[in-house]
């Protein structure tokens, strides 16, 4: 497979890539020429120069996924992407120890004239009045967004003696009581409190100049405010204002609403403190991302869930007692798809036993991978899965249920008369089969599996065991499941190799069977 590496990744990153896939690192192409060559390419990496939109996700046809080596995700079309089933993903942990620290370096070279200072000294100039700064110490500072970086910034300003108050509406006083900060119920509030504010929140359309002309009129005559988020979540025309008139007393700025520039009026002030959005810019931070994002894609094009993956219907953080089913479920999906006689309209999921407590949004997004996987004509992820389902017709309704009799867990599916279940066991994860179309069976599932119906009598196994022997086909394990002796029973086997289509039927009519299905999960 092949990955196009369209900005600057660490090398680190890149020797990760070049470890499992034919990797082409091709920085600062044009619009026209992304759009040129992203059809040759499986995924893309890029951070903040290269924009990934709708025109260009159209003309990737084999592309997979689009991996963000940083937390932004502006310069990505998300819903393109999920339209054509892309995943898209970035690193968020990457970066947050480098944002926090550079937000405080910031804050402390706002608070005490440093860039000034230092300019004024290397002109020639020994002027220390001119350079009066002021302590955090005792200071009130304004949290906009409890998140990653808000709450290691919260940590390190901790340390300063500084009186922490917040606005996040998704933190709970009791978590944010935690880490010894007070939530207040608006902006505005705590523009009115604050003597710094930062911003620490993604840029959307509720978040966009969520600090504007208001809140800054709200802020103290002697208040700073830094902004190492996203440009224009701080409105930087009112912020200009705000500087020029004396609202407030200074600013720091790593992020622009239109980047990259050399130009803005704020850049003539001196009372701001700019830098070329370097929050993300140590050699640690530049690291680990490379390496998240290496580690992503290798993920999203083996087919296995990646964390970070920001379009997939699934809360984040995946339960560890549920990650081992996942790959059981999406196998019980492709078995319910060969057993099931035509399109199914809708799909049920059980889960049942300590599943049944657990958030199982994943396997029912890879029971839905499964079962689309043998009737879509392209490639089907934990993205597109419910979109084509969708398109299909299909409705998938989930149920969970903690008695199970016999198993610890157990995942089926259900629609009409064809079901299908599995389970694990043993400390070893080891998968099982434990229901096919009602019929109860224990069969660790395999690449080709085979079952036939048939009414219960003598001589059927002896007849299709040399019937495969004939073919060349062996059989590694084979379950017979009845209701009754006499009644309607069912052969389930597992065998080496895929067994000829003509030989399945030959084997049916000869048994009188009146289904007979075969399945290669190797495909």
């Amino acid at each position: 497979m092949r990955v196009l590496v369209a900005d600057k990744l660490s090398d680190a990153g890149v020797h990760e890539l070049e470890e499992h896939f034919d990797v082409n690192v091709r920085t600062g192409l044009s619009k026209p020429d992304l759009i040129a060559e992203i059809g040759q390419y499986d995924a893309v990496v890029i951070r903040s120069a290269t924009n990934i939109d709708a025109d260009v996700i159209a003309a990737a046809d084999r592309l997979q996924v689009i991996a963000r080596a940083g937390i932004g995700l502006d310069n990505i079309d998300v819903a393109a992407a999920t339209a054509r089933g892309v995943i898209v993903c970035n690193a968020p942990q990457s970066n947050v120890i480098s944002a926090a620290e550079h937000t405080v370096a910031l804050m402390l070279s706002l608070a005490r004239d440093i860039p000034q200072a230092h300019a004024s000294l290397t002109s020639g100039n020994w002027d220390r009045s001119a350079f009066q700064g002021v302590e955090l110490h005792g200071k009130t500072l304004g949290i906009v967004g409890l998140g990653r970086v808000g709450a290691l910034v919260a940590q390190r300003c901790s340390g300063f003696g500084m009186h922490l108050v917040a606005y996040d509406p998704y933190i709970s006083p009791e978590r944010a009581a935690q880490m010894g900060v007070e939530l207040v119920p608006s902006v505005p509030v705590l523009c009115g409190i604050a003597d710094i504010v930062t911003v620490h929140l993604p840029k959307t359309a509720d978040t966009a100049g969520i600090v504007g002309e208001d809140e800054l009129k709200a802020m103290k005559p002697g208040a700073l405010v830094v902004n190492t988020a996203r440009g224009g979540i701080v409105d930087e025309e009112a912020l200009h204002t705000a500087l020029s008139e004396g609202w407030i007393a200074g600013a720091a700025l790593d992020v622009y609403e239109s980047e990259p520039t050399t130009e803005s009026p704020l850049f003539d002030l001196d009372n701001v403190v700019v830098t070329p959005h370097l929050g993300a810019s140590t050699s640690e931070a530049q690291d680990k991302a490379g390496r998240m994002v290496a580690e992503y894609v290798r993920l999203a094009l083996s087919g296995d869930f990646v964390p970070s993956a920001v379009n997939v219907q699934v809360s984040s953080g995946i339960p560890e007692t549920v990650k081992p089913f996942m790959g059981l479920t999406e196998k019980l999906g492709r078995v319910f798809t060969a057993l099931q006689d035509g399109p199914a309209p809708e799909l049920t999921v059980e889960y049942r036993g300590k599943l049944a407590d657990e958030d199982t949004q994943i396997l029912t997004l890879s029971a839905m991978r499964g079962l689309l996987s043998g009737i879509c004509g392209e490639p089907v992820t934990f993205v597109n899965a419910p979109l084509l389902a969708e398109d299909r017709g299909l409705r998938v309704s989930t149920l969970s249920a903690r008695a199970t009799h016999d198993y610890v867990s157990l995942v089926r599916l259900s629609a009409g008369d064809v079901a299908v279940a599995g389970t694990l066991v043993g400390p070893s994860n080891r998968e099982r089969l434990v229901e096919i179309w009602g019929f109860d069976i224990d069969m660790e599932p395999s690449d080709h599996m085979v079952f036939f119906r048939y009414s219960d009598r003598p001589g059927i196994v002896g007849l299709i065991g040399g019937r495969l022997g004939e073919a060349g086909i062996n059989i590694g394990t084979m379950q017979v499941g009845r209701h009754a002796a006499g009644g309607e029973a069912l052969i389930a086997m597992s065998v080496d190799s895929a067994i000829p289509e003509d030989v399945v039927e030959e084997i049916a009519e000869t048994i009188g069977s009146p289904e007979a299905r075969q399945i290669d999960l190797e495909s």
